[in-house]
């Protein structure tokens, strides 16, 4: 075995082994469940198909994939990518049609960033046909990457301190998301998508400027790492270990009650009581 498919054995068998223990982890996928899976061809979606269908074949459960793309009538889309690629790999698939690139324009003033608008239309309508369909999972490809700058933006940004869970109930209660690239690394998934020669779709089809205050994020977190390796999987620990006493929020931990233990053991004993 060569040196470079060693590599690729090691690439591949990392990225099933922490794709498993977000599933395990946060019990995303329960037996009978339907999954849809939410492709939109990039290496991310490609990659997080590529690991449930590998764990629908070992897990000692059975749950059904279902494959959704969005088409969302970007010009130039190249819409027969996506249904030649599952058809070769056997997938049942849905393409939902919805021509949100019209709103967006008209919404969205020249020259301005398009990302979020489109992103919340894109959720609303995947929603919307996970309930469908009847899906009692939507799976995304959020990789550990994406809940870190998520994490910053919002403290940067928003001032409040949330990231991407990997699992969340929407807040109308009808879905369940989940994501299974949680605990994987973008570098890798990035690497391993190369490796298995993803068709990818690009996303500047819509010709949107990117989002600037994800990309300087992105570039920080990524001048940290080579700085100090392994920084980026301390703040993502950390985001699974937090201690509500040590923060601020009193909505989070009753500060206001808070006092001393009358009936706590005394650290010394007073030596003229004795």
């Amino acid at each position: 075995m060569t040196s470079l498919s060693v590599n690729q054995n090691k690439l591949q068998k990392r990225l099933r082994r922490l794709t498993a223990e977000a599933v395990t982890d946060y019990n995303m996928i329960e037996e009978g469940d339907k999954v849809m899976v939410c492709l939109s061809g990039g290496k991310d979606s490609y990659t997080l198909l590529d690991m449930l269908l590998y764990l629908q074949k070992v897990a000692p459960i059975c749950f059904e994939l279902v494959a959704v793309n969005m088409d969302q009538k970007q010009p130039g889309f190249p819409e027969e990518v996506l249904p030649a690629y599952l058809d070769s790999i056997g997938v049942a698939y849905h393409i939902l049609e919805r021509d949100t690139y019209s709103i967006v324009k008209e919404k969205v003033p020249e020259g301005k960033t398009t990302c979020s608008l489109c992103s919340r239309l894109r959720r609303g309508n995947l929603y919307t046909f996970a309930d469908e369909i009847g899906a009692t999972k939507m799976a995304l490809g959020h990789h550990r990457d994406d809940i870190v700058e998520t994490f910053f933006l919002n403290m940067f940004y928003g001032g409040n301190l949330k990231a991407m869970p990997p699992k969340l109930r929407s807040d109308d209660g009808r879905n369940v998301v989940i994501r299974p690239l949680a605990y994987c690394n973008e570098k890798d998934i990035a690497a391993y998508a190369r490796m298995r020669e993803f068709p990818i779709i690009p996303c500047n089809l819509c010709g949107s400027q990117e989002n600037l205050q994800r990309k300087v994020v992105k570039e920080m977190l990524q001048n940290w790492e080579r700085e100090t390796p392994g920084r980026v999987e301390n703040i993502f620990r950390a985001l699974r270990n937090v201690q509500p006493s040590q923060l601020a929020d009193p909505k989070l931990f009753d500060f206001v009650s808070l006092q001393i233990d009358e009936q706590a053991t005394p650290r010394f004993v007073n030596v003229m009581n004795l």
